[in-house]
């Protein structure tokens, strides 16, 4: 299944796609988030359709994509779980994953504009798989018990400002990763029967121009074994995203500019959808 949400900022319709339909769910949940993905939500849903209570969302076309799942309580990311990244980062690969965090107001639209943050000279782009959390998972004993816990997957980039992530950090790598909008996620969550996690190509391109080009098969840690690892450090909530890492290709390597204003960023998962931003200036608003 591929849900989405379609509509306004804050007022997005949940919608079941299926091809170039899309399904109207409000007679099954008032949105995309945890409280609907903790339940049954697939068997639900099939019930419905099949009782004749999806109708098709007139204009569905028209509309503004949202992000496909509401407002997360938690964005959770991998560093460095690419090895090639990790070398064009000069960092030997890591043995543990490397854990930093995103605000929720991060999460915005596929196809929203992102905005440069003030000051920033270095902002760079990075393709990820995320996880969607489907069940509350505390401690997992093993990798195994992962995909029990999992709703779904998307597309999702992992926008960056490198001086503020690397220069200015304290240490800590959030201060680079938070800037609003800086996760655009989507066009859709898709059910993990849809999708081959463990091999998936991931592209991304600046002004049509290609980037990065790889696949979750050159992953360092797995979907599973992120998903149980984060487990005894954190309790996973439904409707929380995690990221999982980005592959090589980003201006961090000093092979490609960072981002400018009136730059247009792609990016895609097989499967999962593709995105497109541009990227826009800051302005002081009153």
């Amino acid at each position: 299944m591929k849900f989405a949400r379609l509509g306004a900022p804050g007022s997005e319709i949940p919608v079941l796609v299926d091809g170039d339909r899309h399904f109207d769910l409000r007679s099954v949940t008032s949105d995309v988030d945890g409280d609907f993905l903790a339940g049954d939500f697939r068997e639900r849903v099939d019930a419905a359709r099949a009782a004749g209570e999806l109708p098709e969302l007139e204009g569905a076309a028209d509309l503004r994509i949202g992000a496909p799942i509401a407002r997360p309580s938690a964005v959770i990311c991998i560093g460095m779980n690419y090895a090639a990244h990790a070398a064009e980062s000069g960092s030997e690969p890591p043995k543990i994953p490397i854990i930093f965090l995103k605000t929720p107001n991060t999460v915005v639209g596929p196809n929203d504009d992102v905005t440069i943050p003030r000051g920033s000279e270095k902002t760079d782009w990075e393709v990820e798989l995320g996880i969607v959390i489907g069940a509350r998972a505390a401690y997992l004993d093993s990798p195994d018990e992962a995909d029990a816990h999992i709703a779904g997957y998307v597309v999702a980039n992992d926008v960056s400002e490198r001086a503020f992530q690397i220069e200015v950090s304290g240490g800590q790598w959030s201060k680079g990763k938070i800037a609003p909008g800086f996760n655009p996620t989507g066009p859709w969550l898709v059910t993990p029967d849809e999708v081959d996690v463990d091999d998936l190509n991931l592209k991304s391109f600046v002004n049509g121009e290609p980037r990065q080009d790889s696949n979750t098969s050159d992953m360092i840690f797995d979907v599973r074994t992120i998903v149980h690892h984060l487990s005894q450090y954190v309790t996973l909530e439904p409707g929380d995203l995690i990221l999982t890492g980005t592959p090589q290709g980003v201006a961090l390597s000093g092979k490609y500019p960072y981002l400018k204003p009136g730059d247009v960023v792609e990016i895609s998962i097989d499967g999962l959808g593709h995105q497109r931003q541009n990227f826009v200036a800051w302005e002081a608003t009153r």
